[in-house]
């Protein structure tokens, strides 16, 4: 029983110790809204690109024999 409690200690005082790094760290992983906008804007630009492709390839296949 004594090595299932060692154990336990040890994995609860690791655990205690990350949270309170995280804690001393509010912004560390925080996005900032111009990530989030140039984010959206380099999806816009890539969905409007295979619409284009799609298009060009869908009147293209009517013209193959």
């Amino acid at each position: 029983m004594t090595p299932l409690l060692d154990t336990l200690t040890a994995l609860a005082a690791a655990l205690h110790d990350r949270l309170r790094a995280l804690r001393a760290e509010p912004e560390r992983g925080s996005l900032s809204v111009e990530q989030v906008i140039i984010t959206v804007a380099l999806i816009g630009i890539a969905v409007a690109l295979v619409a284009v492709i799609a298009n060009a390839v869908t009147s293209r296949s009517g013209q193959i024999q």
